[in-house]
């Protein structure tokens, strides 16, 4: 979480590249809502905004 705020007040986005297993253990914990999940480093890349 900390890496999330440090991120957004550099105007930034931390996109986490994960697997099955990791994803549903974050959406166990209700934490897909603050980190960004992607399933693969492509689509991380695409869900970066350019500044």
């Amino acid at each position: 979480m900390q890496l999330v705020k440090k991120a957004e007040n550099a105007e930034g986005t931390l996109q986490i590249v994960s697997n099955p297993r990791v994803t549903q253990t974050v959406k166990l914990v209700r934490l897909e809502k603050f980190l960004s999940l992607q399933s693969s480093l492509d689509a991380a890349l695409e869900n970066i905004k350019p500044t």
